[in-house]
This record gives C-alpha cells, sequence and structure tokens, in this order.
C-alpha cells in the first residue's frame, strides 16, 4: 500500500478515535497506539530507511505533517476534556451565598486595638484631640527636639532601629515613642495645645514584657496656667474611668526623663493577693506610666516662649495596661495570629467605646 493512502487511513481513523474519546486516560492510549514507540506512525518511520531517497523525499514530509497533526488533534482535545472536567466540577461545588454562613466568624478587633479606643473615647471627652505621625522619624523629632544629649543611650544602636546612613551622614530611624508627635503638634500649632498621640513604636526588645514593635499612647498640654495638679487630676480620673472603679488613688514618685522637668512615675493602687491584679482597691503599687511638666528647652525647641507657656506631658505602654485590664500574662501572642487566641480575648469591632455607654 503507497504511504499516503496509509497516512490518509491512520489520519481518519485516529480522528474519529481522538473525537468519541471520553476521558484522558483514553486519549492517552489513543497518543500511545499511534504516537508511540509502537504505535503506527512510529512504525512507518522506521521504514524510511529502507526507502530510496525519491520515496524518502515523499513519505518523510507526509509522515512528519500526519505526527503534528495528531498530536495537535491529541492536545486539543485533551483541553476540551480538561474544561468539561472542571465544569463539571464546579457545578458540583457551587455555594448558594444567599444561604446563612455555615460557620461562625472569627473576626474580632484585637484587644490593643480596643484599649486604643478606649483611651480615645476618655481623653476625648476630656476635650483632647488625637494627633498622628509617621513610623518613621529623624533625629530632630525624635530625640534633639525633646531635650536628649548627644550622648544618650537612646541614640545608640543597642537601643534604637537605624536606617541605613544618607549621604550627608543623616540617619532615619523608626521612632522609638511616640513623642515626635506631640513635637510635631507643638511646630504646627500656637497654644493652647491638648493631644494625644497614640501608635506603634519600636525598641530592640524581646520578652514577655516586651516586643521589639508596641504600642503607646502619649498626652500633652500646653497653656499658659497648667500645673502637676492638673496632670495628676486628669491621669486619676482617665484611669479611674479606664479600669471602670469609682476612684483610682495614685502616688508620684520622682523620676528623669530628658523631655520633662519635674519627672515622675506613676503608681496606682492594687491588690495582688489573689493571683490577679485588681486596681482600686488593696495595699499594693503597681507602676503605670511615666509623665511629668514639659521641659523649657522641648518648649524652645517647639518655638514655644517657656516664659509664657507651661505644660505637661505624659506617655503609657498600651499593650500592658490592655495585659492588666483583660488578664493576659505574656506579650508575645498579641503578633502570633492566633485565631484561638483572638476568640477568646477579641471584641465585636461595631461595638465601640464611649465614656457615657461603656467602655469595654
Amino acid at each position: 500500500m503507497a504511504i499516503e493512502q496509509q497516512v490518509e487511513e491512520i489520519e481518519a481513523d485516529a480522528a474519529k478515535a481522538i473525537a468519541s474519546a471520553t476521558d484522558e486516560a483514553m486519549l492517552e492510549a489513543i497518543r500511545v497506539a499511534e504516537l508511540g514507540k509502537k504505535g503506527r506512525v512510529s512504525l512507518l518511520m522506521r521504514e524510511l530507511g529502507g526507502m530510496s531517497p525519491e520515496q524518502r523525499q515523499v513519505a518523510g514530509p507526509a509522515l512528519n505533517g500526519l505526527k503534528d497533526r495528531l498530536a495537535s488533534s491529541i492536545s486539543a482535545r485533551k483541553s476540551e476534556l480538561e474544561l468539561a472536567a472542571l465544569n463539571v466540577r464546579l457545578e458540583a461545588e457551587r455555594e448558594d451565598l444567599t444561604l446563612p454562613p455555615r460557620f461562625e466568624p472569627v473576626g474580632a478587633l484585637h484587644p490593643v486595638m480596643q484599649v486604643f479606643e478606649e483611651l480615645a473615647a476618655i481623653f476625648t471627652d476630656m476635650g483632647f484631640a488625637v494627633a498622628e505621625g509617621p513610623d518613621i522619624e529623624d533625629d530632630f523629632h525624635n530625640f534633639t527636639a525633646l531635650n536628649f544629649p548627644p550622648g544618650h543611650p537612646a541614640r545608640e544602636m543597642h537601643d534604637t532601629f537605624f536606617m541605613k546612613p544618607a549621604p550627608d551622614g543623616s540617619r532615619k530611624l523608626l521612632r522609638t515613642h511616640t513623642s515626635p508627635i506631640q513635637v510635631r503638634a507643638m511646630l504646627a500649632n500656637k497654644p493652647p495645645i491638648r493631644v494625644i498621640a497614640p501608635g506603634r513604636v519600636y525598641r530592640k526588645d524581646w520578652d514577655a514584657t516586651h516586643t521589639p514593635m508596641f504600642h503607646q499612647i502619649e498626652g500633652l498640654v500646653i497653656d499658659e496656667k497648667v500645673h502637676m495638679g492638673h496632670l495628676k487630676s486628669c491621669l486619676t480620673d482617665a484611669f479611674s474611668r479606664f479600669f471602670e472603679v469609682p476612684t483610682t488613688e495614685s502616688r508620684f514618685r520622682p523620676h528623669f526623663f530628658p523631655f520633662t522637668e519635674p519627672s515622675a512615675e506613676m503608681d496606682i493602687r492594687c491588690d495582688r493577693s489573689g493571683g490577679e491584679i485588681k486596681v482600686g482597691e488593696g495595699n499594693d503599687w503597681l507602676e503605670i506610666l511615666g509623665c511629668g511638666m514639659a521641659h523649657p528647652n522641648v518648649l524652645r525647641a517647639c518655638g514655644i516662649d517657656p516664659e509664657k507657656y507651661q505644660g505637661f506631658a505624659f506617655g503609657l505602654g498600651v499593650d500592658r495596661i490592655a495585659m492588666l485590664k483583660y488578664g493576659m500574662n505574656d506579650l508575645r501572642p498579641y503578633f502570633e495570629a492566633d485565631v484561638e487566641w483572638i476568640k477568646r480575648y477579641g471584641f465585636k469591632p461595631w461595638l465601640l467605646p464611649t465614656v457615657t455607654g461603656g467602655l469595654s
């Protein structure tokens, strides 16, 4: 039988078989029968060596063309079968989105964000505005304007995350406190100023009560007649509201901060006897924050006359007071994205805290 006639016969038979294949296994069997090592096309290709040059000139292109056409037909049919199988699977997996959800939603507001909301509700009720600033700061806003001397330990690499130096030698850094927001508020506004500054801060720490990234909220009041009595009254009232107790007894211990003078650490009365800390009762004391009167050098650096204006500032760690209020004993799970943890400690995001309607 002439080679042309054999090519036509093989192509016609293969075309019928390929069109009738109903799955990929049948299609693979057809490919092996026609194009495999012992397939009909492969066996004919082997006969080319025994042909005359004139016969090979005719048979060679005919067989190569047949091989290419069969391979193309098999590939096209395979794509059709794959698409059909995908459609069947998608039809079987169809979901009715009008039905109620099968699973309980696990989304919740993180305790840190809840405490931010609670503190914002308390201080805005007192007349504070909420100010914001960048996480990446420069030396002036993070250190110099806040009266940090050149050799202060906070400026060293072991405490602060510095960026690579710029060509002029200056270095950006991840802010170590939210005090630069206060600096920006004083530079942008004239007294009277009353702001809180919430946000993320960064320091090189990592243990049960310290993390490299944590959250702070700081407060600043600048006016003509502000004194330590106003500071104590403001903070005592704020923590009574935050811990939802009738009164919070506090004491102030002398301390040192570069940006305040005089400076103090504030303790609140608590009870540690039962294995948990209860605020507003007992005979123990718990350090809660640092505070003080704004240093005259800070006011001068921000263009405010310290002979006319004075004020107070305070700052506290949001993560720690969240631990205290909601009974968590380790900071590290805050950042582990554990669904069970957030289900236990999380809050419904649409229940926004208010001073009048309740915080937690």
